[in-house]
């Protein structure tokens, strides 16, 4: 994947001169831009609330220290993100510098792979911050994708702030994504979150349709067209005219059909079967693939012209196998919703195993686990969920959250014997929102030393 932080500036501040210029050199050699200083309140005074890179500053300094600088960065954007670096191995300092809105902390002397990992995040971050500040997660109509697109792995968090600006280009798109994935959802975000929300949101699934009526639906056809067509039906890309057209499985359209698609996008005209005059439309078309249609195209299984018009844009949705830690809130989500949707008590899922959780293969991704779940309210099976308990709880959908997100951790500190940045890697999240978390979960990493 792109390293979209390449380049990116980073002021750099500390008083020590050799550790200064080792950080510069550092950062020079990996695609940064170093921008040192010696005095904190210098280098702040040289930020402006556009800046696009982060902050990188030792703790302990004469004059403004690390939380004098987090202060007055904060008050000039609190968005850029504010990296600690602290020689004095205090991990309370360093979780108060985190709670007062620190990205992060490294404690000295800092291993050169480790800062450049956490200096790279970071500068994703503020890239995203910046690229996104123009936009909206919310359309006019209290659309929200964080309810629709629902997750906390970073692949999820990357998925919406793409989504939210390939909305905004209205511009044709791929969606790449295995089966139950949610590509319609994400199709529909796309179109809810864009310029063309007022507009019509129609889908057809290539996979689902014969050759023979693939024109028919995209098209149209007049009355008298062919036997059988006994009146007048108006095709798919007429009905999208002024909003978005859904093509799911477009891999399975014929190469027949995919000519006379790509005749129509190139001058937004069609004609019905079996009429004779031009219609024009103006649709955003928005495809979605299980397979690579690059790839499809060089062994001339897709048009390559077609895919070229379609491909403007590209989004890759994550199979749930890769982002396991989600699986826990996806369940507990749908199965409050289908409780509710059926007037049935919330079981008790606060036990579900989450070896049987994240253990399973999730072959039909998150169509399957919303299948288990809407099974386990029903109280029909226990959804191959393993000794989990089917009592009914009065707690909250929050509480419930929290109970499954304390297991998570404490799974996740036993498998890494309670090592804090191996266990951080595992959960795919910043070593500051694990310590956080354990803290508010009251967890404590020597519980969990040489545990495996």
């Amino acid at each position: 994947m792109k390293n979209d932080s390449v380049k990116s500036p980073v002021l750099l501040i500390d008083d020590e001169a050799e550790i200064r210029r080792a950080w510069e050199e550092t950062l020079h050699l990996n695609g940064f831009t170093p921008h040192p200083f010696e005095d904190a309140q210098q280098g702040v005074a040289s930020l402006q609330a556009d800046w696009p890179g982060v902050v990188l500053t030792d703790l302990r300094m004469p004059g403004m220290d690390g939380f004098g600088v987090l202060d007055a960065v904060k008050r000039i954007d609190p968005k850029i993100p504010v990296i600690i670096v602290t020689g004095h191995g205090d991990i309370p300092m360093a979780t108060k510098a985190v709670k007062s809105g620190a990205y992060d902390f490294i404690e000295k002397p800092a291993d050169p792979e480790m800062l450049l990992a956490v200096v790279r995040r970071a500068a994703e971050l503020r890239r995203l911050v910046l690229e996104n500040r123009c936009l909206t997660s919310r359309s006019d109509d209290g659309y929200q994708i964080e309810n629709h697109i629902i997750g906390n792995h970073p692949k999820i968090d990357r998925l919406r702030q793409q989504t939210a600006v390939v909305a905004s280009s209205d511009v044709n798109t791929i969606i790449y994504g295995e089966t139950g994935t949610g590509k319609e959802l994400v199709a529909r975000a796309l179109h809810e979150l864009g310029p063309r929300k007022g507009g019509p949101f129609v889908a057809i699934n290539c996979g689902a349709l014969h050759e023979t009526l693939i024109a028919s639906e995209l098209f149209g056809h007049e009355s008298g067209a062919f036997t059988g067509a006994d009146r007048r039906r108006i095709g798919k890309l007429e009905q999208a005219s002024g909003g978005t057209l859904f093509l799911d499985e477009i891999e399975s359209m014929p190469l027949g059909q995919q000519t006379q698609l790509l005749r129509a996008l190139q001058g937004q005209v069609i004609e019905r079967l079996g009429g004779k005059s031009q219609i024009r439309i103006d649709v955003r078309v928005i495809a979605a693939a299980k397979e690579d249609l690059e790839l499809a195209a060089e062994k001339n299984t897709f048009r390559a012209d077609l895919y070229y018009r379609l491909a403007v844009t590209t989004l890759t949705i994550p199979p749930l196998r890769e982002r396991g830690d989600d699986i826990a809130l996806l369940f507990v989500h749908y199965v409050t919703k289908a409780c509710r949707k059926h007037g049935l008590p919330v079981p008790d899922i606060s036990e579900i195993s989450l070896d049987d959780l994240s253990g399973k293969s999730w072959l039909g991704n998150v169509r399957e686990l919303v299948n288990a779940a809407e099974r386990y309210a029903l109280q029909l099976e226990n959804a191959g969920m393993g000794s989990a308990t089917m009592n009914t709880t009065t707690a909250s959908l929050p509480d419930q959250i929290d109970a499954f997100e304390k297991k998570v951790i404490s799974f996740a500190l036993q498998r890494c014997s309670g090592r804090i940045q191996e266990t951080a890697d595992h959960l795919a999240i910043p070593r500051k929102k694990l310590y956080l978390r354990m803290q508010y979960h009251n967890i404590d990493k020597r519980d969990f030393a040489d545990t495996q």
